[in-house]
């Protein structure tokens, strides 16, 4: 130990500090998710939570996947443990293009990237797409998460009028000539967090818009296998005056499990190239024993019979919860019935702040999304986002009688 007599003598008093550089200024105008910190305030197990999307873990095909990783593991270690290629796994590609032809979409392996989960599909087809200032038009309401990627990016986000059947042909055409937009994001089925669905001939006009006023369209589809009535709807990306300008997101987070963190953008050559080289700059390729777990699945499962276990247990759900929301919920509020996907979106009457009265809610034990962060425009103050796929039909009652003393006056 050094003594104060044994100090350099040439030793001088010490230097402050520099302050720290700032974070980057593309964060400023960029806030949390609103559902994400609801989530952490209601994870109390006492809490039943309409909140998060989130599938019913006990749904999960546990079996199915450790049997799959198990394989690949025994069969081909040395493959599955190492570095892959950007564009993913090519049997996974391949079966992704087979269930998407056979919905409906001729696709080829090589048409597909895989991502890590759909939400790093959108963040890099921003990347390859949108500069700062560029115009990016979005449903309103829209998916927070992809209103979190655009404001990362700059971009100026536009809303575009919705009705109860989603966008609104005449306000987009109106919007799209006057703003020159790059690119059109879109839930069109089951939307996020409204549950609409866009009418086919709604799909159309979007698709002719885009090509008489040449933006891109993202197409985001992670819930149109969660269809529980009606006819399946053709996407966007079908549309012959839509194909060359269209990007297909999917995920299998719905359908296998969302802790795979596995999804995939289907997109024309020279975007699907530009997104390939973004994926290089972000994480050089997704988990390469992931994608072979996953593909091994498709190979050994069937996962289309997986699907429709899920399918019958969230019907039951969504009719529990329709059921269930007129005793629940003031006279006066509306809400729809949605066709398929995780969500139920309801209107509270004037004079009801969906927002201010989730503390409360909260209180009773029980939360939902208030519907203002999905608003790019103005928001409406009555609107809130109810998830039905997490709980039974009998929690589902439960919750709903202690939203009911949550909203009682």
């Amino acid at each position: 130990m050094l003594s104060a007599a044994s100090t350099p003598a040439n030793a001088g008093p010490a230097t402050p500090s520099a302050p720290l550089p700032a974070a980057a200024a593309r964060l400023a105008g960029v806030g949390a998710s609103p559902v994400r910190e609801i989530l952490a305030l209601t994870a109390r197990p006492e809490v039943i939570s309409f909140a998060g999307g989130l599938p019913a873990p006990e749904l999960f095909d546990v079996a199915g996947m450790r049997a799959a990783y198990d394989r690949v593991l025994a069969e081909n270690p040395r493959h599955a443990l190492q570095y892959s290629t950007t564009e993913g796994d090519p049997e996974l590609r391949t079966a992704v293009a087979g269930r998407l032809t056979a919905r409906g979409l001729p696709t080829d392996a090589d048409d597909l990237l895989v991502t890590t989960g759909s939400q790093q599909a959108l963040t890099l087809l921003t990347t390859a797409l949108v500069d700062p200032g560029a115009v990016v038009l979005v449903e309103d309401p829209c998916y927070l998460a992809a209103l979190q990627t655009f404001g990362f990016a700059g971009a100026r986000v536009v809303p575009v009028p919705t009705d109860d059947e989603g966008v609104v042909p005449d306000a987009l055409e109106e919007i799209a000539a006057r703003e020159k937009p790059t690119l059109l994001y879109l839930v069109p089925t089951f939307q996020n967090p409204t549950g609409r669905t866009l009418p086919a001939g709604r799909r159309t006009a979007v698709a002719e818009a885009a090509a008489r006023h040449g933006f891109w369209i993202a197409e985001d589809d992670p819930y149109g296998e969660l269809r529980y009535e009606g006819e399946r709807v053709p996407w966007i990306a079908a549309a012959p005056e839509a194909a060359d300008r269209t990007v297909l997101l999917g995920s299998f987070s719905k359908v296998m499990a969302p802790g795979l963190r596995l999804g995939y953008l289907r997109a024309p050559a020279g975007l699907r190239r530009s997104c390939v080289v973004a994926k290089q700059a972000a994480d050089l390729h997704t988990s390469t024993i992931d994608q072979a777990a996953a593909a091994r699945y498709l190979r050994d499962s069937d996962l289309d019979a997986h699907v429709a276990v899920i399918r019958a247990a969230y019907r039951e759900r969504r009719d529990a919860m329709l059921d269930g929301l007129p005793a629940a919920l003031p006279g006066g509020s509306r809400w729809n019935r949605p066709e398929g996907g995780m969500f139920v979106w309801v209107t509270l009457p004037e004079g009801y702040d969906a927002t201010a009265l989730l503390k409360t809610a909260v209180g009773h034990e029980v939360a939902y999304v208030p519907g203002a962060p999905f608003f790019c425009g103005a928001p409406d103050p009555g609107a809130l986002r109810l998830s039905f796929t997490t709980h039974s039909a009998d929690e589902i009652g439960e919750g709903l009688r202690r939203l009911a003393k949550s909203f009682a006056r």
